[in-house]
């Protein structure tokens, strides 16, 4: 079947990010949302009580919500190359033989324990939205999921510094959407999840890892202390 190579789209269009820029993230309908990664929380080890704080304080923190948030979780297989690189360059470095050789039996065995039984890590994300308000009336006006997903899929110009929100309009936005973050990042604090913003590489780390699920990740991720 030939295919008419005129109409066909850029993969680019498929994508809904505009820009990244301060660590927020555009869509094409000019919407704004910072990633939080979220610290794990062990809810089976706690005691009974425990476990009813923590209930009564993720309900209070979802019923004080007055705008909208995404819980998002990432899985993907474990890597463990950076640690098995250290061991190797630990056995070049060993002279005793026999730790040589019990370093590189426990090399084979990790590499052959991770393969076997398919590990998986997994991250955990807390996205907070803002909708500039011109962006918000306008969607009200057409209303409708149909009219939200092609506002998404409308393409925005840039002015002549590449940026598709004017300086003074992404500030004052920025300042909105960033008390909708503290807010967030206290009401999680309370039920005993800790979050951290992730910046503007670690933005376009993650969505690459997302539209690009088979290649390899690049970078570290944040720590949580």
């Amino acid at each position: 079947m030939a295919v008419d190579i005129k109409k066909s789209k850029a993969s680019q269009d498929f994508v809904p990010l505009q820009e990244i820029r301060d660590g927020i993230a555009i869509t094409k309908d000019k919407s704004m949302h910072i990633v939080l990664m979220a610290s794990s929380l062990n809810f089976a080890l706690k005691s009974v009580d425990e476990q009813d704080a923590i209930i009564s304080q993720y309900q209070n923190f979802l019923n004080s919500l007055d705008y909208s948030v995404q819980f998002f979780i990432q899985s993907r297989k474990l890597d463990i190359e950076s640690y098995l690189d250290t061991l190797r360059e630990s056995l070049e470095e060993q002279s005793n033989e026999l730790i040589r050789i019990q370093t590189r039996e426990y090399i084979e065995f990790i590499k052959s324990f991770v393969k076997s039984a398919n590990i998986v890590s997994k991250t955990f994300y807390v996205i907070t939205s803002y909708i500039p308000p011109l962006v918000s009336s306008r969607k009200k006006k057409n209303g409708g999921l149909l009219a939200s997903l092609s506002g998404i899929l409308q393409t925005s110009k840039p002015n002549e510094e590449g940026k598709y929100i004017p300086d003074e309009e992404f500030e004052e936005y920025k300042i909105q959407l960033w008390q909708r973050v503290n807010s967030t990042a206290t009401g999680l604090a309370r039920a005993g999840v800790r979050v951290v913003p992730l910046n503007t590489e670690e933005l376009i780390e993650l969505y690459f890892s997302l539209f690009n699920p088979g290649e390899t990740e690049r970078g570290s991720a944040p720590q949580i202390g």
